[in-house]
């Protein structure tokens, strides 16, 4: 649900991944909460226009990570990169997104 409402672009639906304390670190920043974290899609999205293509995942008790290829209007496109979710009651209580 992740991906597919990240590539659509809608910030609401996307918001409703992540639990309200959620935390999401990506190119070395950190974002806190849900506030946070849709401006730093909606940035994001803005800047890269980027689509995320799943290729690959594994699944540790509470941890998901996926291996994606992400192509969009930045250097170095198409990218693969790591989404390591820790997921708690159902949604998304923290991301770490960093290069393959």
């Amino acid at each position: 649900m992740y991906f597919a409402d990240s590539n659509d672009g809608d910030a609401a639906q996307l918001a409703s991944c992540f639990s309200p304390d959620a935390t999401v670190c990506d190119e070395r920043k950190t974002y806190e909460g849900i506030a946070a974290i849709t401006a730093w899609q909606q940035d994001a999205r803005k800047a890269f226009a980027y689509q995320v293509h799943p290729l690959q995942a594994l699944q540790e008790q509470n941890r998901l990570t996926v291996i994606a290829n992400v192509v969009g209007n930045f250097p170095g496109s198409p990218l693969q990169l790591s989404y390591a979710f820790t997921l708690e009651d159902g949604r998304i209580r923290s991301l770490e997104i960093t290069p393959c």
